[in-house]
């Protein structure tokens, strides 16, 4: 069985407050982004459960990986035989985009089908909350506006299908523990929900990253991509999740308009 793993963006992203587990109360706006990975799971030639990773460098130890551990949280529940697990790599790590935690999720997911466990999506988010806090967003992929940790979602009445965009990624890892001890807890400036609903070309004003005001000062490309973005036509462009992605939206354009930038950087011209 092979699957896309995908990425996402956040419209919006507030960090509100330190829980008593330690985490942070974050509210976004989660939104699928076709920038994907490929997975591939099939039954095992042999009598253990092997990872193979291709494409981007994926560090730390294949036994840990979130898809080996996503087979692993069903096997406690199930009796699944031994899987062989390829996972091909696009999708930036450290970039903000959930591409490791998509890649668990849509695990769980090719998992339930190759062996017909017939768990319901709910029940798939609830394994999915257990592996990371974002995961549960991808087994429905879907807009969500997301708050607590980011896994307990609310439906949300947004389409950008169709806008052309521009993601820009300048080879800079930012770990989550980085990002988030750079970032001070506090009210949302804006109700996120009522300023998505407004036109677009409001958003700049109004929809911010608290982790882009965090992490600019100490990267100072960050804001040099989105004010190139801006300069080259971009309606809205922000920095997405806690990582050094940034992005800009193009309404009304077949495709975004080219940048010079330095060729490290890894670039994703598409559609949402």
């Amino acid at each position: 069985m092979l699957v896309f793993p995908n990425a996402k963006l956040n419209l919006g992203l507030y960090v509100t407050a330190v829980r008593p587990d330690g985490f942070r109360n974050l509210e976004s706006v989660f939104v699928p982004l076709p920038w994907a990975d490929a997975l591939e799971v099939l039954p095992a030639a042999g009598p253990e459960t092997t990872l193979s990773l291709t494409g981007i460098p994926v560090p730390g130890d294949p036994a840990t990986n979130l898809c080996r551990r996503a087979y692993e949280l069903l096997r406690a529940d199930f009796e699944l035989p031994p899987v062989q697990m390829h996972l091909h790599k696009v999708v930036p790590i450290g970039a903000g985009l959930g591409g490791g935690s998509a890649d668990a999720a849509f695990a769980l997911k090719a998992l339930n089908d190759l062996f017909a466990l017939h768990l319901p999506a709910e029940t798939l988010e609830g394994y999915a909350r257990r592996l990371g806090s974002d995961c549960a967003f991808f087994i429905q992929n879907k807009p969500v506006f997301a708050y607590e940790k980011g896994d307990v979602f609310e439906n949300i009445s947004l389409d950008l299908t169709g806008t052309a965009c521009k993601v820009v990624y300048p080879g800079l890892h930012i770990s989550t523990a980085e990002a988030y001890s750079r970032v001070t807890p506090r009210a949302p400036r804006h109700e996120l929900r009522q300023a998505l609903a407004q036109p677009l070309e409001t958003w700049r004003d109004t929809v911010s990253n608290d982790f882009e005001d965090a992490l600019t000062p100490f990267y100072p490309m960050l804001g040099e991509i989105k004010q190139a973005l801006y300069a080259a036509g971009a309606t809205y462009a922000s920095l997405s999740g806690s990582g050094s992605a940034v992005y800009g939206l193009f309404p009304g354009q077949e495709q975004p308009p080219q940048l010079e930038l330095p060729k490290e950087y890894l670039v994703w011209d598409g559609r949402l």
